[in-house]
């Protein structure tokens, strides 16, 4: 469902779920007891089915087993050693039975879907994209491949469809990773950066794009949110140097 970086976010998980489920007659449980900082919820109550499913809808679920990854379906994961790999990118889709499982997504794939099918290094397009580690993704399973316990995937249709409405859209975004999206809006609203800032947009419960106004540096706003937000970090998507590479 989602990672956090360290137990204090377990209060913001819990406060968040339970502004999705008011209203409803159901007991929460929330605990930071699986491995690579994924977040554990168990439900209980009489409304304990419909809050599952709602949940699962607006947060996502992740499979915690191996035999739970199916060929052809989406899921959504966390980037992952991003820095160690020059021909693959890593996302941790929350499997840790029997083993830690990651899915690869092999360059070729982002490259036909990013790029124009373009033999770009994978170091240029993680910077063309705002590609960063513990960057919530969409992937959709390729290869399953049982004996080795390894995955294949490439990014869904959603998350590419994502990035082509940001490229067309001319307007920057800063990706902020690490940050509630309370502390998010208490920032913005305290140092007079909504003028700045036209959308929220929510990736994650701990990851959030930020669409800036037309003629808003997204970069320049890293040094005024980023002294706020100290355990934050940031990536940049600027859609005006992205066209300007492809159309090259």
């Amino acid at each position: 469902m989602a990672r956090i970086c360290d137990s204090s976010q377990l209060a913001d998980a819990q406060k968040t779920i339970a502004t999705l489920l008011g209203g409803l007659v159901v007991e929460t449980k929330i605990q930071w007891a699986l491995p690579n900082r994924w977040v554990q919820v168990s439900f209980s109550g009489e409304d304990e089915g419909i809050a599952s499913n709602y949940v699962a809808k607006e947060l996502g679920f992740s499979p915690t087993s191996f035999e739970d990854v199916k060929r052809f379906t989406t899921l959504k994961g966390y980037v992952v050693n991003l820095e160690k790999n020059k021909e693959e990118v890593q996302v941790d889709m929350g499997i840790f039975q029997p083993k830690i499982v990651y899915a690869i997504v092999p360059l070729r794939h982002l490259q036909a879907q990013l790029v124009d099918g373009g033999k770009i290094a994978l170091k240029k397009i993680v910077e063309l994209y705002g590609f960063c580690e513990d960057l919530p993704l969409d992937i959709k399973i390729v290869r399953v491949d049982e004996e080795a316990k390894s995955v294949e995937a490439e990014l869904s249709a959603e998350q590419v469809g994502k990035y082509v409405f940001w490229q067309e859209s001319l307007l920057d975004r800063l990706i902020v990773i690490g940050s509630s999206l309370y502390d998010v809006k208490k920032i913005l609203n305290r140092d007079g950066l909504t003028r700045d800032v036209i959308n929220i947009e929510t990736l994650g419960m701990f990851e959030h794009v930020l669409t800036c106004k037309l003629g808003t540096d997204a970069a320049g706003l890293i040094p005024k949110i980023g002294r706020c937000l100290k355990n934050a970090r940031f990536a940049v998507f600027n859609p005006k140097r992205l066209r300007e590479f492809l159309e090259v």
